[in-house]
């Protein structure tokens, strides 16, 4: 009675159409919204445009285009703005990548009908400089955009610096210029330059809300000051320690600029034993601090031991620390006596002095750390046990590697996962390879 009372239904909606034509009908809408005939054929090119429009939203791009083909109301719903949103350029050269690159025909029918609708924009190049050359094609054919985020990122090592730093600049200011709108770029390993900035604050000061780009050696203390200084909607910054200044500090502590959320800051050295690292006062992060209680304060170290003399000899209110190469036992005390805001620590390698000391002294002082790894050191069992006992069930976060605990007379490995679990409120065992 109930399929009856369905067909009645369509049979009173059309009565001149035929009964199989009753049935397709049926079926082409019954499948979304109520039962099927599954004897008769499917007609999705009758389906509605929002149907069509959320299942290609859930198809890869290849899919998509490949879709658009089936029939004229699927190639109109392959061209509504809401599918062209957000894109990413895949660019890379087929003999030396793995990459799938964006077809150029499709880039160039994004480039005419689709350059207006872009909003959430990222370029993903392969290590060639001729992948990297053609993303900032592509960037200067975006006369009419209206971009909010955009994002650069090399795959392998950074190919964009490759790239002129003329051909670079020309291809970013047209973006810059038309969108009016950025708020967050991404444009690390690139060659950025102050000029470049100067038209980006120009043109974005008001929307501006996070900008990365570490590793941009063209760009000075004076144009990232030039950035903090007219956009005071800054609210999250990554870029290398030596832009970093007292003045860039204060000037992010003023009263116009909003609360700074993040600031990352990469500390790296190519050249051992070459590089003087210049020291922030102590007031600056002081100042920073005040204006912004909350702000997230990450530093990443790529060092060696002898160049580490400048920092945390004051306190400094950085939050979370990673060392990717081997940091020394002095450093480690200093941050347990200089870092009381300390949340995560991450220390790939020290050597061989266990560390127990500066492990209690960090667990005493920073009373807000609930993240610890630690990869190539030695902490005996009984040290990492008291440590543990410090920190207590905030220690969320704890990623030790089997072959840095050193098995004492008081506890073997067996028996630690047992007692360290239960200061933690929770079952735990050391890794067997370290997972950050």
């Amino acid at each position: 009675m109930k399929r009856a009372r369905q067909r009645g239904v369509v049979d009173s909606e059309a009565p001149q159409t035929s009964q199989k034509s009753k049935k397709q009908k049926t079926c082409s809408y019954g499948s979304v919204f109520g039962e099927c005939d599954l004897h008769s054929s499917m007609d999705w090119g009758n389906l509605p445009h929002h149907v069509i429009l959320r299942v290609f939203q859930f198809l890869p791009l290849v899919d998509r285009a490949k879709a658009s083909s089936v029939c004229r109301r699927w190639n109109e719903v392959f061209h509504i703005p809401d599918l062209w949103r957000r894109f990413e350029f895949e660019l890379s050269q087929p003999a030396t990548s793995y990459l799938k690159s964006t077809h150029p025909d499709l880039i160039q029918q994004i480039i005419k009908r689709h350059a207006d609708h872009l909003q959430y924009v990222s370029f993903k190049v392969d290590s060639s400089t001729e992948s990297a050359e053609a993303a900032c094609n592509i960037l200067s054919q975006l006369v009419n955009c209206s971009i909010k985020t955009l994002g650069l990122i090399s795959t392998a090592k950074p190919s964009f610096m490759n790239v002129s730093k003329a051909h670079f600049a020309s291809a970013l200011t047209v973006v810059f210029v038309n969108s009016k709108s950025l708020s967050s770029i991404k444009i690390d390993d690139t060659p950025l330059d102050d000029p470049s900035l100067k038209v980006l604050v120009a043109n974005n000061s008001d929307t501006l809300k996070l900008l990365k780009m570490s590793s941009c050696p063209h760009v000075s203390p004076a144009g990232i000051l030039c950035v903090a200084d007219q956009c005071h909607g800054l609210k999250e910054l990554a870029l290398n320690y030596y832009i970093l200044s007292d003045e860039l500090l204060l000037a992010l502590s003023s009263e116009k600029h909003v609360d700074l959320e993040h600031l990352r800051i990469d500390v790296v050295s190519e050249n051992p034993g070459q590089v003087e690292f210049h020291t922030i006062k102590k007031q600056s992060w002081d100042a920073l601090v005040k204006h912004s209680p909350k702000v997230n304060i990450v530093m990443y170290f790529f060092l060696y031991e002898e160049e580490f003399d400048a920092f945390f000899r004051e306190e400094t209110p950085v939050t979370h620390l990673y060392f990717g190469r081997a940091v020394s036992k002095a450093m480690l005390g200093r941050i347990g006596m200089n870092c009381p805001r300390l949340i995560e620590l991450v220390v790939c390698a020290n050597g061989l002095q266990p560390l127990d000391d500066e492990l209690i002294r960090i667990a005493e002082r920073c009373k807000n750390l609930t993240a610890m790894g630690l990869g190539e050191c030695e902490v005996t069992c009984r040290g990492f046990i008291e440590f543990v006992k410090m920190c207590g069930g905030r220690l969320t976060q704890l990623s030790i590697m089997e072959e840095v605990l050193i098995p004492d007379n008081d506890y073997s490995l067996d028996r630690l996962h047992l007692e360290v679990s239960k200061h933690l409120g929770r079952l735990w065992f050391p890794d067997m390879m370290p997972t950050w």
